[in-house]
């Protein structure tokens, strides 16, 4: 049966997510940070999921608000993460707090779930607003490249075993439209548990990548000052052959 992005796959999603390196993402942004003179305050985490990110800069000592667009991601996240961390749910173009933080994230290509430049401009301009002046924005993105050329063989499949006994199986295809220049992953999962039933579900994810040269102009337009564009995990120059870029923006003080 197909559900919607990230709706079935939240029950299953840290079971097969279990390697994905948060901690040093973290590490990355936080680093970055202090050395610009950002060592601590509050923090909102953009698409948060499950809660991945939203832990490790807990853990790190920052007082954190998670926001997702998904309530099943979320349902996951208030499970995993301390009693009474705060979690809204929001869509990253549209969402709007009612206070400002000192450093905003948005981790694993979440934002090239926007498919126009024009969404993406719009979620920078609201990172900006609920930054404070002098404020980071801390993201990540799938080039064009990245997006085209995603997985060897576009496919990603293998089992995970679940903490309950169960077991994951699954098998990702990536295909993508030149048209439209979209990624598209349909995400088969067959969850076999203890006893012989199966669930079975599949999601379509559609990606656009976007490259420096474009993300740039977005920026300044809702109101960063000042950034880089870098990769991970040196903090270099991105290359005409780079799949994923890192932006690391600061809100002007006049802002």
């Amino acid at each position: 049966m197909q559900h919607p992005p990230f709706t079935a796959l939240a029950a299953v999603y840290d079971t097969m997510m279990e390697d994905v390196e948060y901690s040093h993402w973290a590490d990355f942004i936080l680093t970055y940070a202090r050395d610009q003179g950002l060592s601590s305050g509050r923090a909102l985490d953009l698409a948060c999921g499950t809660g991945g990110l939203t832990r490790e800069l807990l853990a790190a000592g920052w007082d954190v608000t998670g926001l997702d667009g998904s309530a099943e991601m979320l349902e996951m996240a208030r499970a995993r993460l301390p009693q009474g961390t705060s979690l809204v749910q929001g869509d990253l173009r549209t969402f709007a707090l009612e206070e400002q933080f000192d450093l905003v994230t948005c981790v694993f290509d979440s934002l090239n779930n926007l498919l126009s430049a024009e969404e993406l401009g719009q979620a920078f301009a609201r990172a900006a607003a609920h930054l404070r002046p002098g404020g980071l924005l801390a993201c990540d993105l799938n080039t064009r490249l990245g997006v085209r050329e995603l997985w060897d063989g576009g496919v990603m499949e293998g089992v995970a075993p679940a903490s309950d006994g169960s077991e994951v199986h699954y098998h990702w295809s990536h295909t993508f439209d030149p048209a439209e220049e979209l990624g598209v992953v349909q995400a088969l999962c067959r969850v076999v548990r203890d006893g012989g039933e199966v669930d079975e579900f599949i999601e379509l994810h559609r990606e656009r990548g976007y490259d420096p040269g474009e993300v740039a102009p977005l920026l300044r337009a809702a109101g960063f000052a000042r950034w880089d564009i870098v990769e991970y995990p040196d903090y270099a120059e991105p290359q005409e052959d780079t799949p994923r870029i890192w932006v690391l923006a600061w809100k002007g003080e006049g802002a």
